[in-house]
């Protein structure tokens, strides 16, 4: 949740269209990208990629399979050194990469290695979240966020017949907070929770870990010796299971898929408008062996999302940005999420920061709550984009005819419709002072806009409300009408 406070912030200070905290707290790391410039040998142009605008629907072929690279600009270390390598491993690995391709990568490379890499990816061997972490998520900062969104999916599952069995999915689901205050609360609805089956998608090993603990999950020990082990949660005796990847889930049943801040994590590929056309912003090693940003001098592989991006959003939405930020893996995932939806029933809730346009600027990393330069330490920060709610939309459309998309609205009237402001005050009706300052906090935190007005203590620990900066989309199967509270 801090992270999205202070990318508000930026926002409202620094940019017309998109925030960009970085600038405002740091000096900005493309400041070399002039079209106009040529000091720098590592800065190079596109020379015959158009205006993605301006481009016909056959021009999207044009676009080679691989990045081809001036080589004889770009900084080659020697092989063989005497001096001491201090390099943490995932900063080896990446150099490793650039230097075997003979050339940069593209941004989206670095984040997804940044991330996730398997040995020393940001996510995958530490514990992130919270006031001790980097930065702070919805769930964290009361248990009547998962409640609400409980109060969702059982509406959803309501709409869908109340079948007898269901796929619950949560991807990347953090500590488990959600799905925890999800179950907890629901557990009255027993003919709810004996239809769940839950799938954790998540490849963080450290992660799954606190997940199985927060959900409060026991091993059952099965007689039968060719059978698998189940894992239930004692919260409401509901089977949990895990998985690296979405389509590891078994198909086959009804399925409800909730996504919140997990799309704002995937890679995405950054373009910058040139002389000749747009160029990708890809990572470099400097003759300094630090990490820098240059431009491609050729079209990419990614281009073609830039193109396909740009033909959705209009002319004058695209002629006022110098940048633009597409997410190839976001517009992957959703096509996966709306072929389980259209074939399996059910829908898929959506939860993040984000715009329903184009985005232009917003990739930045945060460590300890506050801003980093991205290059920074990579692996110590985590790094993070505006979601392009609009691209989810169009490729979801784009994808199947069996589906409907609902939203953007904001997480305020989200959570509010869904009954939010009652649950407080019954919350209210039944806890301690020091607990009644916590609810009207954390309620202000989801709902609210701005510094909260009720508060009486330090400057430095304001609630802010995100209400209005947060968004919720839904994608549901057709069968099923308008989801709440999307009516």
């Amino acid at each position: 949740m801090l992270r999205k406070l202070l990318r508000h912030r930026s926002y409202i200070a620094n940019n017309a269209y998109l925030p960009s905290p970085k600038r405002s707290m740091l000096s900005s790391p493309f400041s070399f990208f002039s079209a106009t410039s040529s000091s720098s040998p590592h800065t190079h142009f596109v020379e015959n990629v158009d205006d993605p605008t301006k481009s016909s629907s056959s021009d999207s072929h044009s676009a080679p399979s691989s990045i081809s690279i001036d080589r004889s600009s770009l900084y080659n270390p020697p092989d063989h050194s005497h001096t001491p390598n201090s390099d943490p491993d995932l900063v080896k690995h990446l150099k490793g990469i650039i230097k075997f391709r003979g050339g940069p990568i593209s941004v989206g490379e670095y984040m997804s290695e940044v991330l996730t890499n398997p040995k020393a990816g940001y996510y995958i061997n530490r514990d992130v979240f919270g006031a001790e972490g980097d930065f702070i998520t919805s769930p964290e900062v009361s248990q009547m966020f998962g409640e609400m969104v409980g109060v969702w999916v059982m509406c959803l599952w309501e709409q869908m017949g109340q079948p007898e069995r269901v796929n619950l999915i949560e991807l990347g689901p953090g500590r488990g907070t959600l799905m925890a205050d999800l179950l907890r609360g629901a557990s009255k609805f027993k003919n709810f929770t004996k239809s769940l089956n839950v799938h954790l998608v998540e490849c963080s090993p450290a992660l799954q870990k606190l997940q199985h603990q927060k959900l409060k999950c026991v091993d059952e020990e099965n007689e039968a010796q060719d059978t698998v082990k189940r894992t239930i949660s004692s919260l409401a005796g509901t089977p949990v299971s895990w998985h690296t990847l979405l389509e590891e889930v078994p198909s086959g049943l009804p399925t409800i898929i909730i996504a919140h801040e997990f799309f704002d994590a995937l890679p995405i590929h950054q373009f910058q408008r040139a002389s000749r056309g747009w160029c990708e912003k890809m990572v470099d090693v400097a003759e300094d062996s630090s990490f820098r940003f240059v431009l491609s001098p050729q079209p990419t592989p990614a281009a073609l999302y830039l193109l396909k991006r740009c033909k959705w959003a209009t002319t004058e939405e695209i002629s006022k940005l110098n940048q633009i930020e597409v997410c190839p893996k976001a517009m992957e995932l959703t096509e996966t999420i709306v072929n389980r939806i259209s074939s399996d029933g059910g829908g898929a809730l959506i939860i993040d920061y984000g715009l329903d346009g184009v985005i232009s600027d917003s990739l930045q990393a945060i460590r300890k709550h506050q801003f980093v330069d991205i290059l920074d330490n990579p692996g110590s920060a985590d790094l993070s984009a505006y979601v392009d709610f609009a691209s989810i939309r169009h490729s979801a459309e784009e994808a199947s005819g069996e589906v409907s998309v609902h939203g953007p609205i904001t997480q305020s009237q989200f959570l509010g419709n869904l009954g939010i402001n009652f649950r407080v005050e019954a919350l209210l009706q039944n806890c301690t002072e020091e607990q009644a300052e916590s609810l009207r906090t954390g309620y202000w935190r989801l709902v609210g806009d701005g510094e909260a007005p009720f508060w009486e203590g330090s400057d430095d620990c304001v609630p802010i409300g995100m209400g209005t900066r947060y968004k919720a989309m839904a994608i549901v199967n057709k069968k099923q009408g308008a989801p709440v509270p999307f009516q």
